[in-house]
């Protein structure tokens, strides 16, 4: 079973602005390695769900780091290759759309998160986070200590991090299925449930990376 840490008083604790709060509680040397974990693509019809895990060097600019959904695409660009060239530690994961439909999106979620941290155990050269800052009430399936945190990315530099790595990549796997599937575009709307995609699943049917589960695809299977 996974441990979670939090003394109630815990999540109310952070200074308001200081996103960098829990990072700094957790740590107690500079040895130990505190990591954000969230996720994007919980909504949408189409596309795998990926999730990101992060850890944040001490001396970082932290306060660059914000929700992904706060910044323009441009902004995310420059901040994924930020987070790749100025001493972080990486790990992306995903589940894909069969894992969605077998398990539901929740589920998913949970399993791409802890793709996500062991890629980011194996980029850090097999050094493990001692805590997880993670986005959402539930914490991952892993026997590391854990911080659910609702609403993290606005309360944590390292989990807005991971948000941004978590959407910049899902946005790159969708347009790349664009250039297989033009009909639906992915392109512009990264598989979300806007009213061009509803138009174009009812014309041309579900295409192999729709979630034949969720409303808006199941009536077309």
């Amino acid at each position: 079973m996974y441990p979670c840490i939090p003394p109630p008083f815990l999540r109310t604790a952070a200074i308001p602005g200081d996103s960098f709060f829990f990072e700094r509680w957790f740590r107690a040397d500079e040895e130990t390695l505190i990591a954000g974990v969230d996720e994007a693509g919980r909504g949408p019809l189409a596309g795998p769900v990926v999730a990101a895990c992060v850890i944040l060097p001490s001396n970082c600019a932290y306060h660059h780091f914000r929700d992904s959904k706060k910044l323009t695409p441009r902004q995310r660009e420059r901040l994924f290759t930020l987070l790749h060239s100025n001493g972080s530690i990486v790990g992306a994961g995903l589940a894909g759309v069969r894992e969605i439909e077998s398990m539901n999106i929740l589920q998913a979620s949970l399993l791409a998160m802890q793709r996500a941290v062991t890629a980011c155990i194996a980029a850090g050269h097999g050094r493990r986070p001692r805590y997880l800052l993670v986005d959402g009430r539930f914490p991952i399936p892993m026997s590391i200590s854990q911080l659910p945190l609702i609403k993290g990315e606005s309360k944590s530099a390292s989990i807005a991090a991971a948000s941004i790595v978590a959407k910049v990549t899902r946005d790159r796997l969708m347009a790349e299925a664009h250039q297989r599937y033009p009909q639906y575009g992915f392109a512009q709307h990264q598989g979300y449930p806007t009213g061009a995609h509803r138009q174009a699943i009812a014309k041309h049917g579900p295409c192999p990376l729709h979630r034949r589960t969720f409303r808006g695809v199941v009536e077309f299977v």
